[in-house]
């Protein structure tokens, strides 16, 4: 009995190390290593100047999109959470696109068509200055701008909240 709850122990803790790559070195860990610890990537990105970026989004439970920047040598560059109120807060109306979006926070959650009203919503779990969990929505038209940012508490989370 002692044995098998050694063992889930190490096993929760592993899980717990590798939520965010902690143990990585950047210049150090590969990209095998980065997947190793954290998992396969939800997906992959290229850019011209060799760098591919992984995405590990935490969602629907956790409130984290990792983006672990890998260089043309193969080596891990950083690690950055991306869903941040700085970054949120970088993102212009009228001006940003979907895939800045995207190469900015990471694949979201959930992307919601509304055929009708000519818009596509995409939402991200985060969270912001307090600690009331939250979903960040980013609305686009047609052409792929951004139109509107909605911050507003997980309503989920309130539902729960209600009722203990």
């Amino acid at each position: 009995m002692k044995a098998i709850l050694v063992a889930v122990v190490a096993i929760v803790l592993a899980g717990c190390a590798s939520y965010s790559g902690r143990g990585l070195a950047p210049g150090q860990s590969s990209a095998a290593e980065v997947e190793a610890v954290m998992g396969p990537p939800a997906e992959r990105s290229h850019s011209a100047n060799g760098e591919t970026v992984l995405w590990f989004p935490r969602f629907p439970f956790g409130r984290q999109s990792y983006a672990a920047r890998i260089g043309a040598d193969g080596k891990l560059i950083a690690i950055e959470q991306r869903l941040t109120p700085e970054n949120v807060a970088r993102l212009q109306p009228g001006r940003t696109t979907a895939k800045e979006v995207h190469d900015l926070l990471g694949p979201p959650w959930r992307e919601d068509a509304y055929p009708r009203l000519a818009r596509e919503i995409w939402t991200y779990p985060m969270m912001a200055s307090d600690p009331t969990p939250k979903h960040f929505y980013v609305q686009f038209s047609g052409d792929g701008v951004v139109r509107e940012l909605y911050l507003l508490d997980d309503p989920d989370w309130r539902a729960r909240d209600s009722f203990e």
